[in-house]
């Protein structure tokens, strides 16, 4: 896990429509410190409307749309991003976010 998201007692899930043994072969592949869920019916991307029709190299198909869910303690959204459009500065984003709450 980010040290600065655990200091702050956050922890971090991904959830995405693939299947466990896709999950585990990613999860090593990039070495992700955080827990990736498996979503396979898409019940919990489209409650939070992180599943739609994207377009990625100027073809519009339906899959995952990155987008981060703050959630309290308590299971109440503190703040959604809808959408993440570059993924290496929102950390920084989400740890403000969770400084200021």
């Amino acid at each position: 896990m980010n040290p600065q998201f655990e200091a702050l007692n956050t922890l971090v899930i991904g959830v995405s429509p693939d299947d466990a043994q896709s999950h585990r072969d990613f999860i090593c592949k990039y070495d992700l410190p955080f827990t990736l869920l498996c979503d396979e019916h898409k019940e919990v991307l489209q409650a939070y409307e992180a599943w739609g029709e994207k377009v990625r190299f100027g073809k519009k198909a339906m899959g995952v749309i990155r987008s981060t869910v703050l959630i309290d303690g308590e299971g109440m959204v503190k703040q959604h991003w809808k959408t993440v459009s570059d993924a290496g500065a929102h950390p920084q984003q989400v740890l403000e976010a969770l400084a200021a709450s």
